[in-house]
């Protein structure tokens, strides 16, 4: 199957794709010989206790193992996605894997780090939220659970917001429904009503509390987003939120426009990085490596 024609159909089909075909370019990486598969042992130290020892392995490998608990190996993740009206742009009618909005992007990459967590053995919990908190599961690692959150991603492919959102707000509601230490990862495009920048980073904060990790996935079209790259044409621009229109030839504010989103993009770099939030612009037209590859940074970095 040609996965880069594949229409949106099977989420949990299109995850696997993704995450076997990332594994496979592994090798010419960074984490070239890191294993994605679950880990249940680790090697004996002397002066340890030897209660936990396993000796069916010790009698196949001659070499001491203690065995490792749920406690030790599972990390626990939480997957958060902003539904807004915004996020369902560039209108699309018919989503196809090559052709996907913001919020299509998001299902399928929270799907592909969803199967790659499996493969861990890792809790995944997952909120949704718009002008209202949409939906919030708690972390668990059963199948059952696992396909109750695919079904809610892929019926957000399929959905139509108009909501506009405050994300701050919602942010210190989901957190305070994480109580246990959790790898958080956060799919929004940054846009919301309210102008106090202070608002939103104090609910970002807010997220780490309980020694909880933040990846914050900036998700954006860099094309007509960041770079304003339309066509010299009249043309309307209407804010799907606000449904502010305004009519301009694109070229005449484009070096402007451009200026502006890099200043954006690089104060909300500078302010993540002083609250020790990992900032990942992940523009919706470049896949999905750059989203399995933090994951992997991160877990090396403080659950190994």
């Amino acid at each position: 199957m040609d996965i880069e024609k594949h229409a949106i159909g099977n989420i949990e089909l299109l995850a696997k794709q993704v995450v076997e075909g990332f594994i496979t370019g592994m090798h010419k990486s960074p984490f070239h010989g890191f294993s994605v598969e679950f880990s249940e042992h680790k090697l004996y130290n002397k002066g340890e206790s030897t209660r936990h020892i396993d000796w069916k392995l010790f009698a196949k490998t001659e070499k001491l193992y203690i065995k490792k608990y749920e406690e030790e190996t599972n990390l626990r993740c939480h997957l958060i996605i902003d539904n807004s009206a915004s996020m369902h742009y560039p209108i699309i009618k018919n989503q196809a894997f090559n052709n996907l909005n913001k919020i299509g992007f998001s299902a399928v990459a929270a799907a592909s780090l969803m199967e790659i967590l499996k493969k861990q053995r890792d809790a995944v919990g997952l909120s949704i939220y718009s002008d209202t908190y949409e939906y919030y599961a708690p972390e668990k690692g059963s199948d059952r659970h696992r396909k109750m959150l695919l079904n809610q991603l892929d019926g957000l492919i399929r959905s139509n917001s108009k909501a506009t959102t405050e994300t701050h707000q919602y942010l210190h509601e989901i957190a305070e429904n994480i109580h246990r230490r959790s790898l958080i990862f956060l799919f929004t495009d940054m846009f919301q009503t309210t102008k106090n920048e202070d608002e939103l980073f104090d609910a970002l904060r807010h997220l780490k509390f309980n020694k909880h990790e933040v990846i914050l996935f900036h998700t954006y079209d860099k094309k007509t987003e960041f770079l304003f790259d339309f066509d010299n044409k009249p043309k309307k621009f209407v804010d799907i939120e606000t449904k502010e229109e305004i009519n301009l030839h694109a070229h005449n504010v484009q070096q402007d426009y451009t200026k502006l989103s890099k200043n954006f993009f690089n104060n909300l770099k500078n302010k993540c990085l002083q609250y020790k939030i990992d900032y990942i612009p992940v523009d919706i037209n470049e896949g999905y490596d750059k989203i399995l590859t933090a994951y992997l940074v991160r877990r090396q970095k403080n659950y190994n």
